[in-house]
């Protein structure tokens, strides 16, 4: 079955990085899971996602914790922490967990680091499905720069892919839906590890369970773009985003180099969305316990771009303690709509702070328009129709107010305020 299949539209769920970092608990996964099939669900939101470190019993927040022991079965597989994740015990992993999402109508996932534990490394523990023991495949050379976890796999190595397979046919056991593997795309202190890549998406292939494929963290070279399409259902864009505007202004040029990728299947990530209650036990981006440093117009502005982009929407704060504005951005169906099912969609103009993006909804003639105002100070903006490949409309719906706009032969436009934008829909 072709991988792309497994993610025609762009995933959207929550990802427990941004409020929990390294140190989330099971109650407090099942309790957002709780409010996803409760408020979300009906919209598309379908992915929980448990986060980094699941595996180390005592992590406490974002901070990694370096040469700790971690959870470990006989064939050199990572597995929960009971101590974290109590109906893992008795060796069930994370399928007792699984099995609760699952029963709510959504989907699970997990993060992984590429490669495999020093520990087992160290030990030279077996691997399951070949001879080869982890001394065997393990690239000692290579290491993630940021976490102490594991080795690279040498995938010159006999044994190597028996390795993937093995750690994702446990997966498939525990029913997982997706996988988001870290230290596999390229950041700024190392190149994208290609041939691992190829390792894990062989073993997806052979496990006999659809999986997603996130590969993280980011910048994400934009020449091994036909690699990551080949390979992968979505990939990091950037670094970690958090809730600086000045990184969500950096998002405008990294959209629109990667906007030719984006197509069903394959999905360039701009990240997780930063909003409401987020670093409960995380000290990244610059904070601790907070509500998103984001203004609302900010907010509007990420939640805009990452929708006219189509980028995977991930939710990063704890979800339960959603006002009614944050709960408000996610559950805007026109927004939403855009999101889902748009295509054309593609930079019309950028000049100084004003940039403008375009596309196309699938019921003839819709068009969207997002009029973006990155500038200190608000702004008239406007296009002409004829730039947009408009020769007519009846009514210009604002997606964010639900306000029908007065209309104009010509061109479109209005005020947009600082940091903000014009999110229209023409029909």
């Amino acid at each position: 079955m072709n991988h792309h299949q497994f993610a025609n539209r762009p995933p959207m769920g929550w990802n427990s990085w941004d409020c929990y970092g390294a140190s989330v608990r099971e109650e407090e996964v099942r309790g957002n899971a709780d409010y996803m099939a409760q408020h979300l669900k009906e919209f598309g939101w379908e992915y929980v996602v448990v986060d980094i470190q699941w595996y180390e019993p005592g992590a406490h927040s974002s901070i990694y914790r370096p040469f700790v022991p971690l959870e470990m079965d006989e064939y050199s597989r990572l597995i929960p922490a009971e101590s974290r994740f109590p109906s893992a015990k008795n060796g069930d992993g994370f399928k007792r967990l699984a099995d609760y999402i699952h029963g709510l109508g959504l989907k699970f996932g997990i993060h992984i680091m590429r490669g495999i534990p020093r520990q087992a490394v160290h030990a030279n523990t077996s691997i399951k499905g070949t001879d080869k023991r982890a001394r065997d495949i393990a690239h000692t050379n290579s290491i993630c720069p940021w976490n102490t976890d594991m080795y690279g796999v040498d995938a010159s190595k006999e044994g190597a892919q028996a390795y993937y397979n093995s750690i994702f046919d446990l997966y498939a056991e525990w029913e997982v839906d997706f996988v988001k593997v870290d230290d596999s795309a390229a950041s700024r202190l190392y190149d994208i590890h290609v041939d691992e890549i190829k390792l894990i998406r062989q073993a997806i292939d052979q496990c006999g369970r659809p999986m997603v494929l996130s590969l993280s963290p980011g910048p994400a070279p934009l020449e091994y773009g036909s690699l990551l399409v080949e390979n992968a259902n979505m990939w990091r864009m950037t670094d970690d985003l958090w809730d600086h505007w000045p990184e969500i202004v950096k998002m405008f040029d990294r959209c629109e180099k990667w906007a030719e990728l984006v197509g069903p299947g394959h999905w360039p990530d701009c990240d997780m969305l930063p909003l409401g209650h987020i670093g409960i036990r995380s000290v990244d981006g610059g904070g601790g316990d907070r509500w998103t440093r984001l203004t609302s117009d900010e907010q509007l502005t990420m939640m805009s771009l990452w929708c006219m982009f189509r980028s995977p929407l991930m939710f990063g704060g704890e979800l339960r303690d959603n006002d009614e504005w944050t709960l408000s951005l996610l559950t805007n169906q026109e927004v939403l709509e855009l999101h889902r099912n748009s295509y054309d969609n593609r930079l019309v103009t950028k000049e100084g702070s004003t940039i403008i993006w375009a596309a196309k909804g699938v019921q003839e003639p819709i068009t969207y328009l997002a009029l973006f105002n990155t500038g200190e100070e608000s702004a008239t903006i406007s296009v002409p129709l004829e730039k947009i490949g408009v020769q007519a409309y009846s009514h210009c719906l604002n997606l964010w107010t639900g306000e029908l706009l007065e209309t104009n032969p010509k061109e479109i436009g209005g005020e947009v305020p600082r940091h903000g934008v014009l999110l229209v829909k023409l029909f």
